[in-house]
């Protein structure tokens, strides 16, 4: 593939290309790992592209002049200005366009869905009638920020304000807020209710897609801002916000906390053993490195069969990580069809490629067990579309008579989490809504009480990494002017 690129870049160096002319040079693939060799190990399934590739789809991009794909960017990235950066190879001038609004993006790049939000608008993409086509913005900007990871510089942080801000946990739309709201020269503290920081970057999602490495180091960056990080404090349990702000002297504080509740079927049998929430599943693979048998302390289930309950990237996480851990059979069992799934397209055909089962159109009604309370199997009703529900997908309708059983040793259920609910208990002045999602203000993310601001999963639900992103510097831009008042 490099090959193939570098001939294609020989090919148009130096000419005037026409919009045309551009909109026709070959959309470069990303290379991957062989799916028979990956399943073997936790290494990046993704290994990124070369100067070369990353120089000719950069080539690909029209520079157009009313920029509809920063229009799909949660955070306003300039995404014209670091590709044409790319092209000039000014590697450095393009890393400064993104980290004008963007502190993560060796993260976005990996794992945020592009084809919903930046590449969804591309010129490129509608003139040729598919997605797929669209320049691959968000694979330029992992080129660029892995490039560039150890010469970005870090932001000028000004004189001290003497105000003081709490940031309620580390993940993504934590970190872009504790960051901007630094940036304004105020002293900011992020309390972790875990060892190791980066939310759900961390614990969420696995090192094939998500090496914790790169997260590590993005959290050094806000480290080298003078950004304090305190680790094992339980906001809403070791100390309540209203504690935070008249006790320890915050004037404001961002609640982060995320969606940590996993949710479960209620159907029959969910309660026996070998039964988990992907969240536990997946925390102890990402977290505490349960596959590393020889080095880590964290037991895990070891599987044969295994049924994941669940259609979104999640559900395709939990799925490919039962493959590297060593099960035989992974079956990914879904009410709707494949069209409709909310994962990504490149996970989902990631986990066909490395042997993951997709049984759709199935709705999962009970888990059986046998004498010692363990798993030996599902029982599946089978289900056909019907109309469009309100997020516009078509409703699974299950079909009368149609059970049957699958026999299986594990259970693992992907289908949602619900909003952390410990702050809530100790903080009846934050209204919520009857999901648990804290109700904040749409200009500005403050909540109902006085000078705490919220955003990301705890807001959102389950939310992208930029969205949570877009919410933490909404926030962290109304903390500054709020803060600028005081």
């Amino acid at each position: 593939m490099d090959r193939e690129a570098r001939e294609i870049l020989a090919s148009i160096e130096g000419k005037e290309l026409s919009a045309k002319e551009r909109a026709q040079i070959p959309h470069q693939d990303m290379p991957v790992q062989d799916p028979g060799e990956r399943i073997r190990n936790m290494s990046e399934v993704a290994l990124g592209y070369t100067e070369a590739e990353a120089l000719v789809e950069a080539s690909r991009c029209l520079q157009c002049k009313t920029k509809p794909c920063v229009q799909g960017c949660p955070v306003g990235i300039d995404i014209p200005s670091f590709i044409h950066k790319i092209t000039q190879k000014d590697w450095k001038g393009a890393m400064d366009v993104i980290q004008e609004s963007s502190l993560l993006p060796s993260i976005c790049g990996r794992v945020c869905p592009q084809e919903n939000q930046c590449q969804k608008f591309c010129t490129v993409g509608k003139m040729k009638k598919d997605i797929d086509e669209a320049v691959a913005i968000g694979r330029l900007e992992r080129y660029v920020a892995d490039r560039q990871a150890d010469e970005a510089a870090l932001p000028a942080i000004p004189a001290p304000t003497g105000k003081r801000v709490a940031v309620v946990g580390s993940g993504p739309a934590a970190i872009a807020c504790a960051a901007d709201v630094r940036r304004a020269g105020h002293d900011v503290t992020v309390f972790e209710a875990l060892h190791k920081l980066g939310g759900v970057l961390s614990y969420g999602i696995p090192e094939f897609r998500l090496p914790k490495r790169i997260v590590d180091k993005e959290i050094a960056k806000l480290e080298g801002m003078g950004i304090r990080f305190e680790r094992n404090v339980l906001i809403g349990r070791t100390r309540t916000i209203r504690e935070l702000m008249e006790d320890d002297g915050y004037d404001a504080v961002f609640v982060a906390s995320g969606a940590g509740l996993p949710k479960f079927m209620n159907i029959p049998g969910e309660n026996y053993i070998s039964v988990f929430s992907a969240n536990e599943y997946l925390t102890r693979s990402n977290l505490m490195k349960a596959y590393d048998g020889e080095h880590a302390l964290t037991p895990y289930f070891h599987s044969h069969k295994v049924a994941v309950f669940g259609g979104g990237n999640v559900a395709m996480d939990a799925a490919r990580t039962a493959l590297r851990l060593g099960a035989e059979t992974v079956d990914i069992v879904y009410r709707r069809t494949r069209d409709e799934m909310p994962a990504r397209r490149e996970e989902v055909e990631h986990a066909i490629e490395e042997g993951c089962n997709l049984r759709t159109l199935s709705q999962p009604v009970e888990i059986i067990g046998d004498e010692n309370g363990a798993v030996k199997g599902v029982r599946i009703r089978r289900c056909e579309l019907g109309e469009p529900d309100a997020s516009g997908r078509r409703s699974p309708v299950e079909i009368p008579g149609s059970d049957f059983t699958v026999e299986y040793d594990t259970v693992i259920v992907a289908i949602g989490n619900a909003s952390n609910p410990l702050i809530k208990k100790t903080t009846p002045e934050i209204e919520t809504n009857r999901r648990g999602n804290f109700i904040v203000d749409e200009e500005t993310n403050e909540t109902s009480m006085k000078g705490v601001y919220a955003g990301g999963d705890i807001v959102l639900g389950a939310a992208t990494v930029i969205l949570a992103m877009g919410q933490g510097r909404k926030a962290a831009a109304a903390i500054n002017d709020y803060l600028a008042s005081k």
